[in-house]
């Protein structure tokens, strides 16, 4: 039986972000210094580098993928699936949908 991707709400991923769960965020390092989520526990991999830099994630703890719109976060969890992560999620809506919801942010602005 193949693994499915486990998507949540960014309520969720907030909860679980204050529960102290990683996020893992997919986005190129020029997109994190416009604006980032402002949670304790983030890593950068950005999609472009993940095939080179995913065996320093933790494959005994929950991550939480995320991006911009929830579209990268979704390649990087089912290339994540296929290297044998399974307790990862995809947070739906990305960063645009947390701002959305008023969670907080770092930017430049």
């Amino acid at each position: 039986m193949k693994n499915e991707i486990k998507e949540i709400s960014v309520q969720t991923a907030k909860e679980k972000a204050m529960a102290g769960v990683m996020f893992v965020d997919v986005r190129e390092e020029d997109e994190l210094r416009e604006i980032s989520y402002a949670v304790s526990n983030l890593i950068n991999i950005p999609l472009s580098q993940l095939k080179e830099r995913f065996s320093g994630l933790p494959k005994d703890q929950e991550l939480i993928l995320v991006c911009r719109r929830g579209r990268r976060s979704l390649i990087a969890s089912e290339f994540l699936l296929s290297q044998g992560f399974s307790n990862i999620s995809n947070m739906r809506g990305g960063i645009l949908e947390w701002i959305d919801a008023g969670f907080p942010v770092n930017s430049e602005n």
